[in-house]
């Protein structure tokens, strides 16, 4: 009997704190910076880390923060430096 006491009580337990999960990751849900996925399509991809950055993800949250720009990108091309540059020119955050 002291078993069936201890499964249902996990059971109603897990349920409680699944709702209470459920819950908040609606209520404090954040939309992601699709810029940052705009800007990692453009940069090479190579992750080499030549920017100083861990790798390309990282270089274009920075890019889109901008705490860094596209020319510290070595293996990058200058027609995709300038793409950068224009597309973070057009979208910049309200």
């Amino acid at each position: 009997m002291a078993i069936v006491k201890a499964l249902v009580m996990m059971l109603v337990l897990g349920a409680a704190l699944g709702a209470v999960l459920g819950f908040a990751s609606k209520k404090f849900y954040v939309e992601p910076d699709t810029r940052v996925d705009d800007v990692l399509a453009l940069l090479p991809g190579y992750n080499c880390g030549g920017c100083g950055n861990p790798g390309c993800a990282a270089m274009a949250e920075k890019l889109v923060n901008k705490e860094s720009t596209p020319d510290q990108c070595k293996p990058c091309k200058p027609e995709a430096r300038e793409a950068i540059k224009k597309y973070l020119a057009e979208h910049v955050e309200a």
